[in-house]
């Protein structure tokens, strides 16, 4: 299927490793010109100079989503150097943490630089024929039975939803679409949930035996979920949350 994104101008939000970096591929992949964030500037530059070898324009910048000012400056940067925006991913986060500390890190590394991402790229998506923001959030936001019980992750991954649906409403007089992607248990090597394998075994297998179709998900199935509400085969989709988790949730969706 032609998802019609060669020549649009994607901007994604830690893109330097694990989804984010499989997301920044497969737009590369369809054709789209990139602004790539990330804060590690090594492999950001390696994320960069790869993506370049294979023919693609890419724009990047090491950013700290928790600092908005820099997520202001980056999105300019960005528009500028490819001459407008036409999707937006916000995906950079700070994974699940604990202490009291986590409710703050959680909501300014998830929530507050979603919210501040869109609303600084509303403009220039606005200026698009076909704009599109696309959260990555989670299951933890939908499913309270999670091996790491009670946490800050599902409490704010959910608040992103929340925002995202707001967001589909404001924005769809200006043609700018939003809809959110929910990871269920992805495995990356030097991702979580490898921790997980190679830690606690036991859990590992006991999340398997939970996942209908048998496996874990892997970056790019994530990928490809954000590449098509990206895009314009998902032109009257907005609002939406697309659950990428090979049938754990028991829920009927809705």
């Amino acid at each position: 299927m032609d998802l019609g994104l060669t020549g649009r101008r994607a901007l994604i939000t830690g893109a330097s490793r694990g989804i984010g970096r499989v997301i920044a591929d497969v737009f590369a992949d369809e054709g789209c010109a990139l602004a790539l964030c990330a804060r590690t500037e090594g492999s950001l530059k390696a994320a960069r100079v790869e993506l370049e070898s294979r023919g693609a324009t890419v724009f990047a910048d090491t950013v700290d989503v928790t600092d908005s000012d820099a997520v202001r400056r980056f999105v300019a940067a960005s528009a500028d150097a490819l001459g407008g925006l036409d999707v937006v991913v916000s995906n950079a986060s700070p994974g699940s943490l604990k202490g009291d500390d986590s409710w703050v890190e959680s909501a300014r590394g998830d929530l507050q630089a979603f919210a501040v991402l869109a609303e600084a790229a509303q403009p220039h998506l606005a200026a698009s024929a076909q704009g599109a923001i696309v959260a990555i959030s989670s299951t933890s936001a939908l499913d309270v039975e999670m091996p790491s019980g009670p946490t800050s992750f599902g409490a704010i991954k959910a608040a992103v939803l929340h925002h995202a649906s707001a967001l589909a409403r404001a924005y769809a007089p200006a043609g700018i679409r939003v809809n959110t992607v929910s990871p269920g248990p992805i495995e990356i090597e030097d991702g979580a949930w490898g921790n997980v394998r190679r830690e606690r075994p036991e859990v590992y297998e006991h999340v398997k035996s939970k996942l209908p179709l048998g496996r874990y998900g892997d970056p790019a199935d994530v990928a490809a979920a954000v590449a098509f509400l990206a895009s314009f085969r998902a032109s009257f989709i907005t609002g939406a949350n697309l659950v990428v988790d090979g049938g754990m949730l028991s829920r009927v969706q809705h």
